[in-house]
């Protein structure tokens, strides 16, 4: 780890720790202010890759995991109270749900990045976070949220979460949670296309400096 990887540990830091204040505030029916940050993190994740390579991307990933763990577990210990219930920030499940999908995707982003950073430019970063922000949407909410992982954490009651509703109230019916998912997918997958304007422009800036340097 080097001088130049530190803006990408920042900036990857800054992202997790926003991302999990943010996801406790809605935006709408059926998403998170959280939704719109979080995805961010495989733009970091991808610059790392594309400028330093797969060794420091994967540094960055993992220290943007000791920190998600971190405050998942002050989380945890926090208490709120509503509608006469005392219930923690963070839940047990949430915690686990968001570390594992986290960790998981953002290694697979740097593996398939890897593999292809040799094609045309949009193709890795693109193919890289699509495949890698449906696999953490699918990991986080399934075990966040899913009634068949109710061992997880028996004392919390996620039975709102599964409640039966038209998909994004207009679709076939499914457990809340799904609707949660596919309009957080959405908003990752609208937000890969979107990030490669500034991957683009942040890359060559780099090269160029690079080369001239």
């Amino acid at each position: 780890m080097t001088r130049t990887h530190i803006p990408g540990i920042l900036a990857m830091a800054a992202i997790v720790l926003a991302s999990n204040i943010l996801v406790q505030f809605l935006f709408g029916n059926w998403l998170t202010w959280g939704a719109f940050t979080y995805p961010l993190a495989f733009l970091v994740t991808d610059l790392m890759n594309r400028i330093y390579g797969a060794a420091a991307a994967r540094k960055v990933v993992f220290v943007g995991f000791i920190v998600g763990v971190i405050c998942s577990l002050i989380g945890t210990q926090i208490m709120l109270q509503g509608d006469g219930f005392t219930y923690p920030a963070v839940t047990l499940r949430i915690a686990i749900g968001s570390g594992l999908a986290f960790l998981t995707a953002q290694l697979i982003d740097v593996a398939i990045f890897d593999r292809l950073r040799t094609g045309s430019w949009w193709r890795a970063p693109l193919a890289s976070t699509l495949i890698g922000s449906s696999l953490d949407t699918a990991i986080f909410f399934t075990i966040a949220f899913s009634a068949q992982l109710v061992a997880l954490e028996p004392g919390n009651d996620v039975s709102w979460a599964n409640e039966a509703l038209p998909l994004l109230g207009a679709g076939p019916v499914a457990p809340l949670w799904v609707s949660l998912a596919v309009a957080d997918w959405m908003v990752k997958l609208s937000l890969a296309l979107i990030a490669l304007v500034p991957f683009r422009l942040i890359v060559s800036r780099a090269v160029g400096e690079n080369t001239t340097a």
